[in-house]
């Protein structure tokens, strides 16, 4: 193991991330009666320009009103691009306003780590002002080629950053790849086509300490697809997916919540090692199998999120 190590930085449950656009108050309402963990009221490609302005208002109005930690949500919103007029206001507004109820923001289509730096200046600026007593987060979408490019330097660029998000529609339309659908698998191409993609950003993700979130699949008339989709993410290391659409919404929360059957064999690894270590022994066996300190990691991660889920559903 390297001497340099970087903890997680910050522990989230975040199997589901509800969208939800913020010129839409009566979806914003019915979001905190879902059962996502994570929710992120959208001001940017969910809201066309000349809603811009009221969305903002929207999104200020439900944080205050709303009692979303006591709903056991995570509330996130998605800012407007840094190349945009709408994005500072969106900071400085939401943060003055109502910036006591916001958890994380989410930052798009991030491409170097100076754009966090822009946004983060601001926000802290922000906190000492208006006497914010916790931090907010941040995350990065990386959904275009030169994000995925510097992709390991903006995992690294510290900070509040906590986790990076993959952005597949404007990542596919940024390297001009030949394809209409958002997530999903492309019947041109042999294989899952967004594989490198998620990889590449999953480690930078695990080498300094952040969250790797998967993003949207498109076609919420497809609960297989999505299924499949969620399912290729975690076995990458991913722990959540967004969700487009309420319906998609469980089925991230069952794809990344570990079975019971996982948690119980992750118990018994931890027994098994712990009898071996009693006995002067580094390995041991269970059911047949070699188990040993990578074994004990591995099961490690399981019950983080066990227990993680468990204390959420109190």
């Amino acid at each position: 193991m390297s001497y340099t190590l970087h903890p997680l930085k910050k522990q989230r449950l975040q199997r589901s991330e509800l969208a939800v656009p913020g010129s839409n108050p009566t979806m914003i309402e019915k979001a905190a009666e879902s059962a996502a963990d994570y929710i992120f009221l959208d001001l940017e490609d969910a809201v066309a320009p000349p809603d811009k302005v009221q969305a903002r208002k929207n999104i200020i109005e439900a944080l205050n009103d709303i009692d979303w930690r006591g709903k056991g949500k995570t509330m996130s919103i998605r800012i407007n691009g840094l190349d945009t007029h709408y994005m500072y206001r969106d900071v400085v507004d939401i943060l003055e306003q109502a910036g006591q109820h916001v958890d994380t923001i989410l930052v798009p289509k991030v491409g170097v780590p100076a754009d966090l730096y822009t946004v983060e200046t601001m926000v802290s600026q922000i906190e000492e002002s208006m006497g914010l007593t916790h931090k907010i987060g941040m995350e990065a979408l990386i959904e275009t080629a030169l994000g995925m490019a510097n992709v390991e330097a903006i995992a690294s660029s510290g900070g509040r950053l906590e986790a990076l998000h993959f952005g597949v529609a404007d990542y596919a339309a940024s390297n001009r790849a030949r394809t209409v659908v958002i997530g999903g698998l492309n019947p041109d191409y042999p294989g899952d086509q967004w594989h490198y993609a998620l990889s590449r950003m999953t480690v930078a993700c695990r080498a300094y300490g952040l969250r790797a979130i998967d993003g949207p699949f498109g076609d919420f008339s497809d609960p297989d697809g999505y299924i499949l989709s969620a399912k290729r993410a975690a076995a990458l290391g991913i722990e959540g997916k967004w969700a487009i659409h309420p319906s998609q919404i469980e089925m991230a929360n069952d794809v990344f919540s570990p079975p019971e059957a996982e948690v119980t064999r992750a118990r018994r690894i931890l027994e098994e090692l712990a009898k071996a270590a009693a006995q002067g022994k580094g390995a041991a066996s269970l059911d047949g199998k070699m188990i040993d300190a990578a074994s004990e990691k591995m099961a490690n991660n399981v019950l983080e999120v066990a227990n993680a889920i468990a204390a959420q559903q109190g």
